[in-house]
């Protein structure tokens, strides 16, 4: 069993449901701290973060993930337990194998070789790990970087290990990700009889040209590097349970994914003005969870693709696409950032797995990318 195999299945076996870490990242800092690097532990709330740094000069690189995973399910839909690694058919399965355990394995295994290899690199080498990321992302990522940027510490370029290839490792890297807002709507009615409409005021009724309008509304065209911006009502929600009642309000739950042509300001003017004229009361409260974020051509992107290429003899496609990451914290400092991981097609489904041989591969090609970032021409 090889080295990153082996310390994914030990991630595996540890029940680390967000925000629980269950000892992954003690299981990790036990491993850096051998290869010089200063551990940090640095807990908010219920949530574990781990800090570890090699080296005091710049530039500093960082791989950064998470050892919390989403719950199960049932399992008695798995086909094995999802805390007991379990290697069929040249694939290992088990909860977080792909999201993201089998990542974070392949960055501890290749900061060992390059360490061994490179003992006196130039710049640093750090790890920025969070039992946060499948929660709500509030003490996790986050909170770390305020600590560092407090202090002073900036991170040059950073590699989240989110599972981002599509049909095979390395095919795809997402060098930006669109924003995301949200914003839960009240509309007000007033309840009465069905047979009464006249006394009643319906807000489905009320509001129903408006959701429309929203839905119907182009944001924007996007551009070369983002989709479109696209609204979606994630939750609609009115009624007592009678078939005889007007209901008194609807909430509506609604989510917008935007691109680099919008601000979150803009959008939410927009929103308010269809709303406005549908001439009906309302109550709207937002939550935005990450602004876009994009990385062009530069010396991250370009060691990256190199190292994919090297190591699986393809071009790699940069995308935007999909949801967030805890990338969105570290990009405003300045950062350079990629998400690159294994293939994303089982994450958060029954029988996650990852390939064997991709989790070798992927610590190999991390590795190619410290090399060509740390160590001088």
């Amino acid at each position: 069993m090889s080295p990153t195999l082996a310390l994914a299945c030990d991630l595996i076996a540890r029940p680390s449901v967000t925000p629980d870490d269950a000892g992954c990242q003690a299981l990790m800092a036990e491993r850096l701290a051998a290869i010089g690097f200063r551990i940090e532990h640095l807990p908010f709330g219920e949530v574990s973060n781990l800090w570890a740094r090699r080296g005091e000069t710049g530039p500093l690189f960082c791989f950064a993930g998470h050892t919390d995973v989403v719950p199960t399910g049932p399992l008695d839909q798995w086909t094995s337990d999802p805390f007991v690694p379990t290697i069929r058919d040249g694939l290992l399965f088990g909860r977080g194998a792909a999201d993201m355990k089998g990542s974070v394995a392949a960055m501890v295994t290749a900061a060992e070789s390059f360490v061994a290899a490179h003992p006196g690199h130039r710049g640093s080498i750090a790890f920025l790990i969070t039992s946060d990321e499948e929660g709500p992302s509030v003490d996790g990522t986050v909170r770390v970087i305020e600590r560092l940027e407090e202090r002073g510490e900036k991170i040059d370029y950073a590699l989240v290990g989110e599972p981002s290839s599509s049909e095979r490792l390395g095919d795809t890297i997402k060098n930006g990700r669109r924003g995301s807002l949200s914003g839960w709507l009240r509309i007000q009615g007033k309840q009465g009889h069905v047979a009464h409409p006249h006394r009643a005021k319906n807000p489905f009724h009320a509001s129903a040209p408006a959701l429309a309008a929203l839905c119907a509304e182009v944001w924007d065209a996007g551009n070369d590097y983002f989709p479109p911006t696209s609204f979606q009502i994630a939750n609609l929600n009115m009624g007592t349970g009678a078939d005889n009642v007007i209901p008194g309000h609807l909430d509506a739950q609604f989510n917008l994914r935007f691109s680099t042509e919008l601000t979150p300001e803009t959008i939410q003017a927009r929103v308010r003005q269809i709303l406005d004229a549908g001439g009906f009361d309302y109550d709207l409260s937002w939550r935005l969870s990450g602004k876009p974020f994009l990385t062009p051509a530069g010396e991250l992107v370009a060691a990256t693709r190199a190292a994919i290429r090297a190591v699986q003899g393809i071009e790699t496609e940069l995308s935007t696409s999909g949801g967030t990451s805890d990338g969105r914290f570290i990009a405003p400092t300045g950062a350079q950032v990629l998400e690159l991981g294994p293939l994303n097609a089982s994450i958060h489904q029954i029988d996650e797995c990852v390939g064997i041989a991709d989790l070798d591969q992927l610590s190999v090609i991390y590795c190619q990318i410290l090399q060509r970032l740390l160590v001088a021409a």
